[in-house]
């Protein structure tokens, strides 16, 4: 998979912003744990859980990978119940 598998049809702007981000994060490894969550997830997301993905997108790509690969603590304040579903969705995607 290469892109986006979702369309943005539907979405209101603040979701159409975060599909947008998500899948152009500035690391293909990024674009495709972000992309495929919020392809699956954009439109359930609560206000609250769109919050915490619009702080929790601010975090530099190679922190936020190496928090989602178990490489590195995540800051407590992006330790959000949303990214344990990030990380949880990776590898089930992933089946690591």
């Amino acid at each position: 998979m290469t892109g986006s598998t979702r369309s943005s049809s539907g979405l209101d702007d603040r979701r159409k912003r975060l599909l947008f981000r998500c899948w152009h994060r500035g690391t293909r490894e990024m674009d495709l744990i972000l992309g495929r969550f919020a392809d699956a997830t954009i439109a359930d997301l609560t206000d609250q859980e769109l919050a915490e993905l619009e702080h929790l997108i601010e975090v530099p790509d190679p922190d936020l990978y190496a928090a989602l690969t178990g490489d590195k603590q995540l800051a407590a304040e992006h330790a959000t119940a949303l990214f344990a579903r990030i990380k949880a969705f990776r590898v089930a995607d992933h089946g690591a």
